[in-house]
């Protein structure tokens, strides 16, 4: 068979498969560089069209359902998919091995559904595939936080199944195309959506669970979940009005987390909320330019927030922490992995020259000609606040802020090699955005590199660096402190918990109190009967032997009448 006939996901579910009958060693390792690279090729150079069509119990699925925005995240996705296997090139571990390639397939299957049942089999396999990055780590924490993450991903599934199932009797199609917000069916669709793409009151297994993986599988959870979230509302919910506030208030309310947490990889999963915030906001104008916004931003999202990553995987694996009050001063022993991880956080910052500047430009411009004020002022406090929570802290604390006294050797080459890829991606989309833009759904006629743009961004960057400065200076930024911040998730992981040991043991104590009051009631009952018609009770003392004869004798005998006449 051809590789050109064979479902994009279907690669890396054979690669998993394989590598299994590999030992472990430098074999698995090509094995796993191979499997996206070949994926990649094959995501180049498919046509457009509806490639795979199967039929199953009566419906008609669409395995490989080609166009360009399927074709951009696919390619992405399997970008990124190299990128963190190249990382985890030292990691000798079946596990983890196999989850990348699975968790990896599952979400290029899941880009490539023309359907909503195709789309709900690969959607649970993201969550199946991603929680074994978390177990690998091989503690009861991280088992806890699996399970967590676990049930919240499955009830994604479990609500997009029941939307399906609504949309399918309501207008007999199953077919993944644009959908409106108009029925219970499109709203479940559409809440399933929102919790892999971590909405507002629905994103605490993100900052749950990304920080509690391994050193290299929180990269990769990096680039896949809420990635494909983004895609599915692109494709499933383009021009959603209430998408515009959603993203505006993702871009804000993870800031005032991150400015205050101590453990630098949650830093990270705040900084992620806020940009798909982003990314959000582009969909809910549902423009061209708009859209191009949105799914180009997730393009360099994930190769700068994997990068940011990297980097902070490549401290936690040197020194064994990743505690910002425990930081500082690292870049005496790991200079390559400090430039690079500058890299990532001007990218994020949306410097000039770096792949941040000519993505977030486009939504940005976007909303100005949507005339959305409001919102165009929020994502400015946005950018400004991420440029201080990720631009600044995430390296200052971690590589400058103090001498912490370690002195750790520089990372593994594997990692040097995937981080400095990855950061030359970075620059080069943003030196040269041309070719991204190509890949893009709709055409683009813009230009991000004019001098009113340039000068705009550089005041805005310069304003944030000033007001870190100054509150650094004045005391007031938050220190680094060794503290765990509650976020809402405290509601299910704290008072639930505690709610429902009071509730049972309430319900415990007046069960008991019941039970115990109707088996005394009982034992009273049968005391006093035994006390009046025992062998020894008043009703034996007071009717002889003979007289109890003679009233059986009389029952029997109207009994016998009774059925006889009856």
């Amino acid at each position: 068979m051809m590789i050109d006939q064979i479902p994009t996901a279907f690669l890396f579910f054979a690669g998993a498969l394989v590598l299994l009958a590999l030992p472990q060693g430098r074999l698995r390792g090509v094995l796993l560089l191979l499997v996206p690279i070949l994926a990649g090729w094959q995501v180049w150079s498919l046509p457009f069209g509806n490639l795979q069509p199967v039929s199953f119990f009566g419906f008609d699925l669409e395995l490989m359902r080609v166009d360009k925005l399927a074709r951009l995240f696919g390619l992405v996705f399997c970008l990124s998919a190299f990128l963190g296997n190249l990382y985890a090139w030292h990691v000798r571990d079946t596990v983890q091995q196999v989850a990348a390639l699975l968790y990896a397939g599952s979400a290029i299957g899941a880009v490539f559904a023309g359907d909503l049942i195709t789309l709900f089999f690969y959607w649970e396999g993201t969550a199946i595939g991603s929680v074994f990055l978390i177990w690998a780590r091989r503690t009861e924490g991280a088992f806890h936080t699996g399970m967590r993450y676990l049930i919240i991903q499955i009830g994604s599934g479990v609500i997009l199944l029941a939307g399906v199932a609504l949309v399918y009797r309501e207008t007999g199609s199953i077919a993944f195309e644009k959908m409106t917000l108009g029925s219970l069916g499109t709203w479940l669709i559409f809440l399933s959506f929102g919790i892999k793409a971590a909405f507002p009151l629905l994103h605490n297994w993100l900052q749950d669970a990304y920080p509690a993986a391994t050193v290299t599988g929180s990269v990769i959870l990096s680039a896949f979940t809420t990635k494909l979230a983004i895609y599915a509302l692109a494709r499933g919910f383009a021009g959603t009005e209430i998408l515009i506030y959603i993203g505006a208030v993702m871009t804000i309310f993870p800031l005032f987390f991150s400015e205050m947490e101590n453990d630098m990889r949650r830093v990270l999963a705040y900084s992620l909320n806020n940009q798909l915030g982003f990314m959000v906001v582009g969909i809910g104008i549902g423009t061209d330019m708009a859209l191009n916004g949105a799914v180009s931003h997730a393009f360099a999202h994930i190769l700068y927030k994997a990068l940011l990553f990297m980097g902070m995987g490549a401290v936690l694996f040197r020194t064994g922490t990743i505690k910002a009050s425990e930081l500082g001063g690292l870049y005496r022993t790991m200079p390559l992995t400090t430039i690079l991880t500058i890299v990532g956080a001007v990218s994020i910052s949306a410097f000039p020259f770096f792949s941040g500047f000519v993505t977030k430009s486009l939504t940005f411009a976007a909303v100005g000609n949507a005339h959305l004020w409001v919102i165009w002022g929020a994502l400015v406090f946005a950018s400004v606040g991420v440029l201080s929570d990720t631009g600044i802290k995430i390296p200052y604390y971690t590589f400058f802020a103090h001498d912490s006294g370690m002195r750790p050797k520089e990372a593994p080459t594997s990692m040097l090699l995937a981080m400095g890829l990855t950061a030359a991606l970075c620059i080069a989309i943003g030196v040269y955005p041309a070719p991204l833009y190509a890949l893009l759904p709709y055409d683009v006629d813009f230009t991000p590199y004019t001098t009113g743009h340039v000068i705009g961004q550089f005041q805005l960057l310069m304003f944030a660096l000033l007001a870190f400065a100054v509150l650094k200076r004045a005391g007031i930024y938050p220190a680094e402190e060794r503290a765990i911040y509650l976020d809402t998730d405290w509601s299910y992981r704290w008072l639930l918990p505690r709610m429902i040991r009071w509730i049972a043991t309430l319900t415990g104590r007046i069960w008991g109190g019941t039970t115990g009051m109707m088996h005394r009631r009982v034992q009273n009952i049968i005391a006093g009967l035994y006390h009046s018609h025992g062998p020894e009770g008043r009703m034996a003392s007071v009717w002889p032997t003979g007289s109890m004869v003679i009233w059986i004798a009389v029952l029997l005998g109207v009994t016998l009448i009774v059925s006889f006449f009856g």
